[in-house]
């Protein structure tokens, strides 16, 4: 099973967003699209989420 952690690569913030999209298979652009229609309780979700999830390995071309 694979382990939630924060994106490297695909962040725009802190990669919370990038790293729930790759852990479930789904867009980036969908994640993200949910978190700004639910800002009020998402931002404190978001907050907690980028404190305490690891960040992913960085992958350079």
């Amino acid at each position: 099973m694979s382990k939630l952690i924060r994106s490297s690569n695909e962040k725009v913030l802190y990669g919370v967003c990038s790293g729930i999209a790759d852990y479930f298979s789904i867009s980036t652009f969908l994640v993200r699209l949910v978190f700004l229609l639910t800002i009020s309780v998402s931002i404190w979700v978001y907050i907690v989420l980028s404190m305490y999830l690891d960040e992913g390995p960085t992958y350079s071309l």
